[in-house]
């Protein structure tokens, strides 16, 4: 018996506090390891389904914006053409009413030269003969020799009935030299036969500088072709480009068989550029407008954010390792961990809320301040308003400047704004580019206004020089909306749609102004 040990003894070395505490050390340690990577899990869960978030934001913003370019070109490609197929039918009108026998020159010419005054897109207007010579123009001279009888325009309706304004391709003046679109009708003698030509042309500079106001990237593009694929107009403009057909290119084999209006993402025939497009197909006028963001451009900010929240990510991970590896041992060591990663995360959290160029709030503070201020105010039955400011030909700025001093003139801006916002309660942000924003809680209508006129004001007493303006010095743009949330549906989305519809309105009537909208009443 003295070779055995009573049952006893060994129950004793698993019950002895050595023991107890090994498996309580060993079992707090699993815990923490279990916890660290279900931690780790769900960091990544919430990090990947946030970024994939993220990403589809990004399209959806694009789709939005492409979607917008291409009506905003669409309408004005359409009011153009508008005008000068109104004049040209008025204009024939007269013409065959008197006959080019008849036709009193001096008087003719005069009402050319008038029209072509107040139409900007006019580059000219020609009367020509059945034989192609120069009747009248609104030009101050005619060359002798001159005869457009060569011309596709004046071949198609001397030998085509139809009395339609045409839509040409795109050709060089013979009396200036400028690429023109020529707009033409047939004029007839009173027995239908052909009687000559009546041609308008519109400068193709006149798109190349409206399409030049719209923000997109560098790679981004702006088309206007006729609806066999002929490019018209282009952005970026390119000479050798104009002519060139689209006819093979996806959007017009596949997509506009289908559908006048869409939106595409697929590679560019021209330049080989992967863009998502916008396409739309004129209704009245076989015309067809394209606007593209390149995929580069949309991809790359939600890049940027993946490998700056990545990084946040790899060094929360890794304080957490060393978090849990020091818990074991250190309580106070951990607990000081913890309030550090909480004072770092709300550090991170201010720096995502503030604008780094201007000091200003940023999109993210006002998304969340929007919400909270509709719902405010429909609480209390208060007025809300909000004023979106662009700085007036910013791109000419930083192509004359450069990006640095662009930058300068971005925090000149909103130190004015911040100067000119006096409530603690107004929140102004840089809203992206050179566009801000500022929301003005319990404010009506004349409050929005004042304020508006004492930040434009503001922004003009810089006299921060700019060659590129027609003043000589930066100014500002501005569009105003006033909503009562209590008698109207109101939505963040809302707000800033109204508001920016009225600072594109001020933009239009010639900048440096502001534009309003009256509250909306149910």
């Amino acid at each position: 018996m003295l070779g055995r040990h009573p049952p006893e003894r060994n129950a004793d070395k698993l019950t002895s506090p050595a023991a107890l505490k090994a498996v309580r050390a060993g079992s707090t340690f699993r815990l923490t390891v279990s916890f660290m990577l279900v931690v780790v899990v769900a960091f990544l869960a919430v990090e990947s389904w946030r970024t994939w978030r993220d990403y589809r934001a990004a399209f959806a913003s694009a789709r939005d914006s492409v979607t917008n370019l291409t009506r905003a070109t669409a309408q004005h490609a359409e009011d153009t053409i508008r005008q000068m197929d109104v004049l040209t039918a008025a204009l024939s009108e007269r013409i065959e009413g008197d006959g080019l026998q008849n036709l009193d020159v001096p008087r003719i010419h005069k009402l050319l030269v008038q029209q072509s005054t107040i139409m900007p897109q006019l580059h000219g207007l020609f009367i020509y003969g059945p034989d192609g010579q120069w009747i009248v123009t609104d030009k101050e001279v005619t060359p002798e020799t001159a005869n457009n009888a060569d011309r596709d325009y004046f071949q198609y309706h001397r030998t085509h009935d139809d009395r339609q304004v045409r839509i040409g391709e795109v050709v060089e003046s013979r009396s200036t030299h400028d690429l023109i679109i020529p707009i033409s009708r047939r004029l007839n003698n009173p027995d239908g036969s052909f009687a000559g030509v009546l041609l308008g042309t519109i400068k193709v500079s006149y798109f190349v500088d409206y399409y030049g106001d719209f923000r997109i990237d560098d790679k981004g593009a702006l088309v206007l072709a006729k609806r066999d694929g002929t490019i018209l107009v282009r952005r970026p403009f390119i000479a050798s480009v104009i002519g060139k057909s689209l006819a093979n290119s996806e959007i017009f084999k596949t997509y506009l068989p289908n559908s006048n209006v869409g939106i595409a993402q697929v590679r560019a025939v021209i330049d080989d550029t992967e863009r998502l497009y916008g396409y739309r197909a004129l209704s009245t006028y076989p015309l067809v407008v394209e606007a593209g963001l390149s995929q580069e451009s949309i991809i790359e900010p939600w890049r940027q954010d993946l490998l700056k929240n990545g990084f946040v990510l790899v060094f929360l991970i890794l304080v957490l390792t060393c978090f849990g590896l020091i818990v074991l041992s250190q309580l106070r060591q951990r607990m000081a961990m913890e309030r550090e990663i909480r004072h770092a995360h709300q550090t991170m959290r201010d720096m995502a809320l503030t604008d780094s160029l201007t000091g200003l709030g940023n999109r993210r503070r006002l998304d969340n301040a929007l919400a909270d201020e509709v719902r405010l105010a429909r609480r209390q039955g208060s007025a809300l308003s909000l004023i979106m400011l662009d700085v007036d030909y910013f791109k000419r700025y930083n192509d004359q400047y450069g990006h640095a001093v662009g930058d300068d003139c971005l925090s000149a801006v909103g130190r004015a704004i911040q100067q000119a916002v006096k409530r603690p309660g107004d929140l102004a942000v840089r809203y992206g580019g050179e566009e801000f924003t500022v929301l003005l809680p319990n404010t009506d209508s004349d409050g929005a206004i004042q304020v508006t006129e004492d930040i434009l004001q503001t922004i003009r007493s810089l006299r921060m020089e700019h060659a590129g303006h027609p003043l000589g010095y930066v100014t500002a743009s501005a569009g105003i909306t006033t909503r009562h949330p209590v008698d109207e549906t109101v939505t963040p989305a809302t707000l800033l749609k109204s508001a920016d519809t009225c600072l594109y309105q001020a933009k239009q009537q010639g900048r440096n102004r502001w534009c309003s909208t009256a509250p909306v009443m149910s």
